[in-house]
């Protein structure tokens, strides 16, 4: 499973069921630290490091140990993960300034109340967007309710010429990157744990704006 789409800007709230004796592996790359998770119910969770961890060129694994020797040794030493464990991921000259990044990244979630306040800040930063978009007749949310990213907020008007002004005047105005995925268009607000609530609000008082306009 993949435990949040970034072009869709949906995300999983609850950890599926799978099938009694079949391991639940994750690919959390853009929403990893963003919350709680009870790893327990995974056999491996996979993240790139470049959305809430670190620099991009690194990637946090965590695998279950009973899981390690179970992957074909047909397969080349680097894409083996009993090579890394056996030698402590240093198998080959490790990324060391980004790891490097990453653990100061580590020490600043953990100032900010762990895995939990991640967790209550990335709510608390997202609910002023998504209660606009509930409430605006111009811009839509693109999901639903019940499966909303935290991450990354999909929204459209309904209409391309609309969205492609909005695009334009935003960054104009310095809220660069809210154009959507080439794949879905519209509108996307990437919110990663470092992005501000400020950013947030400025965002939401500048779409008032051009609604009153453009509404």
């Amino acid at each position: 499973m993949t435990s949040n789409n970034t072009i869709f800007g949906t995300q999983f709230t609850s950890v599926p069921d799978v099938p009694a004796g079949s391991p639940l592996i994750c690919d959390a790359s853009s929403d990893i630290f963003s919350r709680p998770i009870d790893i327990n119910k995974y056999g491996i969770v996979y993240a790139g490091a470049q959305k809430n961890l670190g620099p991009s060129g690194l990637a946090l694994v965590i695998i279950r140990k009973d899981l390690i020797e179970q992957g074909p040794k047909t397969l080349p030493s680097m894409l083996q993960y009993r090579t890394h464990h056996n030698a402590d991921s240093m198998y080959n000259t490790p990324p060391t300034f980004g790891i490097y990044v990453m653990g100061l990244v580590f020490k600043w979630i953990l100032k900010h109340g762990g895995l939990e306040g991640m967790g209550k800040q990335n709510e608390d930063k997202a609910r002023p967007l998504y209660d606009y978009l509930d409430r605006s007749s111009l811009f839509k949310p693109a999901t639903d309710a019940d499966s909303r990213s935290l991450m990354n907020v999909t929204f459209v008007t309904g209409d391309a010429d609309v969205d492609a002004r909005f695009i334009a005047e935003a960054t104009s105005e310095g809220f660069d990157g809210l154009k959507g995925h080439r794949s879905v268009g519209g509108m996307r607000a990437s919110i990663y744990n470092a992005f501000p609530k400020e950013g947030i609000l400025d965002l939401v008082r500048f779409m008032q704006n051009f609604e009153s306009q453009n509404g």
